[in-house]
């Protein structure tokens, strides 16, 4: 069974006299049915203010369904399995026996509770809460009001299979993997396969011109500009016990020569070595930095890219860890290989050329080169990836254990037996 109830946008509207303004739920969070049936859920799952429920509440009323506009809407569910959901998770008999009957109220209602639902998980992800450990990027593809603006558009211009279709990610991995799943019929490839394009979904829709992307379960970084990769290189990733978390941030420089700022964590390890600099926080306490020079622990290049997780790409004095295969061996942060190249890729900055560079490095002198434009960095959790054009994947270690989660919230399934089909 699933760990979080899945309930509607239309039906939180339909509870919402018993549910208190001031409850909120985390982005992408659903109520539980405890939460609902003790009134702690919030009205509306994006915007709780008296004013936005009765916009959204007339806007419902206002949405006259066609039944061509409900049978292109049943259509598309019944082939939704293309895009790696459940179709009965969209409830296509109850939509089939409005669309059977005469009732028109009830049409609308099941209509719009069915749009509602895949367009949320088209756009958002399917998996939601618990399912998705450690994964802190936000999705603000859409919303709420967004919803009903778009079901309104879909029936009135009769174009419901284009406007869920335009919720889809852009990016060319997920219609790789959509073919590669059309072609196999194997349980576990296709789980896999499943589990990755919804971890396609929490992302933003379009993630820009010119972005990082690190894969953890890969051990890569690379730098994509306008669809292509512009360089990727070998990382070193959290180890599983300091497992590097999913994120987003901007990069809008880079640290030459940096100080390390030993973390309180494993400041008990630094403590009475050789190379590092106390420091008197005040009230006894002490903190531990390390100058720059061959040893520091963050090497010559540290990302400046600002995050609540004092996560970052950033050189490593331990080489010799490129090598491995399994490359999960840091304290969180991604460990970058040929780090001096990235950065100059990164920066695209005149100014700080590949000479320029190794100037300021040589000087040891710690200084910040700015980049022209600050770059997205996204820090993702991919198992698997489409080959182009191929009609296969490229298969990862699902090092940090998070596939069963999703393919038990994508299969109905308890995460042990998620688990065991798996294997």
């Amino acid at each position: 069974m699933r760990t979080t109830f899945r309930l509607s946008t239309f039906g939180l509207l339909l509870a919402a006299s018993a549910m208190p303004a001031g409850a909120q739920l985390k982005p992408g969070e659903r109520p539980t049915e405890l939460q609902i049936q003790a009134g702690e859920a919030p009205a509306t799952p994006i915007d709780e203010s008296e004013k936005a429920l009765r916009a959204l509440q007339n806007s419902v009323a206002t949405t006259n369904w066609t039944r061509t506009a409900a049978g292109d809407l049943l259509a598309f569910v019944e082939r939704i399995g293309e895009e790696g959901l459940d179709p009965a998770d969209y409830q296509p008999d109850r939509l089939r026996a409005a669309l059977d009957g005469i009732d028109e109220e009830q049409l609308r209602i099941a209509a719009t509770d069915t749009f509602l639902r895949v367009s949320s998980d088209l756009a958002l992800g399917h998996a939601r809460g618990d399912t998705r450990v450690d994964w802190h990027m936000v999705d603000t593809d859409l919303d709420g009001n967004q919803q009903y603006a778009l079901m309104r558009q879909a029936v009135e211009n009769d174009s419901v299979e284009d406007t869920l279709r335009s919720l889809l990610p852009t990016h060319p991995q997920y219609a790789e993997l959509k073919s590669v799943l059309s072609n196999t019929t194997d349980a576990a490839t296709r789980n896999k396969i499943r589990t990755n394009l919804d971890r396609w979904r929490w992302l933003p829709r379009d993630l820009g011109p010119r972005y990082v992307i690190v894969n953890v379960p890969a051990f890569t970084v690379a730098l994509v500009e306008n669809g292509q990769v512009v360089t990727r290189h070998k990382a070193v990733v959290g180890a599983v016990k300091t497992a590097t978390p999913q994120l987003s941030a901007v990069a809008t420089g880079v640290i030459l020569n940096p100080w390390w700022e030993v973390p309180a964590s494993i400041a008990p390890e630094v403590r009475g070595k050789k190379g590092y600099v106390k420091v008197d926080t005040g009230n006894g306490g002490v903190r531990y930095r390390q100058p720059p020079g061959p040893g520091n622990a963050l090497g010559r290049m540290k990302v400046v890219m600002p995050n609540n997780y004092a996560i970052y790409l950033h050189d490593t004095p331990s080489k010799a860890h490129f090598s491995r295969t399994a490359r999960a061996l840091s304290h969180g942060c991604i460990r970058t290989q040929d780090p001096l190249t990235f950065i100059r890729l990164l920066l695209d900055n005149p100014e700080w050329d590949k000479e320029a560079i190794d100037k300021a490095v040589a000087a040891g002198k710690t200084v910040k080169a700015e980049a022209v434009t600050p770059t997205p960095v996204y820090i993702a959790y991919f198992t698997a990836a489409a080959e182009a054009n191929s009609g296969k994947i490229l298969t990862y270690s699902d090092v940090y254990a998070r596939d069963s989660k999703v393919v038990a919230a994508l299969t109905d399934r308890s995460e042990k037996t998620a688990l065991a089909s798996a294997d």
